[in-house]
């Protein structure tokens, strides 16, 4: 929008030299001939100022900040939200699996945990879609549950006996 205004006052400003070149005398004309690369010049140097980071710093107070970052994080969709449950699944599984201290098998099962919790959040995100989706979509949301399902079961299989029965004790102690 600005390179627009921007070209429409370069364009009025030279139609009004060309013009006065007709009318007004010659000394007249002369002078306004550096006002459109004056214009341009000072919009070229506006527009840098405005990007410059230590410019936009000024106004920057708490509740900006707290807005763009509502702004930023966009709603979650089942397939990130599954590819994310997948992904340390399959983290846990690999450490579970290298002969791991007291401490990863404690923290595993702290993963496996919220991956859990997330696995419900999964569940009812894709049943809130499923009733407004195509058969394509439909598809892609149950192949997305299934597939954080089974990695979330591997992760279960490689925890040695008793983690998450030792965990949730010590939670209610």
């Amino acid at each position: 929008m600005n390179k627009l205004y921007l070209t429409l006052v370069l364009t009025v400003e030279a139609v009004v030299i060309v013009l006065l070149s007709f009318v007004a005398p010659r000394l007249l004309v002369l002078l306004l001939v550096p006002i459109p690369p004056l214009t341009l010049v000072t919009a070229l140097l506006l527009r840098h100022l405005m990007s410059n980071p230590v410019y936009g710093a000024r106004w920057l107070s708490p509740e900006v900040i707290v807005k763009s970052q509502e702004r930023e994080s966009p709603a979650e969709t089942p397939q990130e939200l599954s590819r994310r449950i997948i992904e340390r699944a399959e983290e846990i599984h690999r450490t579970l699996l290298e002969s791991p201290s007291e401490i990863q098998i404690e923290m595993c099962t702290l993963g496996y945990r919220a991956c859990v919790n997330d696995m419900i959040t999964l569940t009812h995100l894709v049943n809130e879609e499923l009733p407004s989706a195509g058969p394509i979509k439909r598809l892609k949301l149950r192949a997305a549950c299934r597939r954080a399902t089974e990695s979330l079961s591997a992760a279960k299989e490689a925890m040695p006996p008793g983690a998450l029965r030792s965990a949730h004790h010590q939670e209610r102690q």
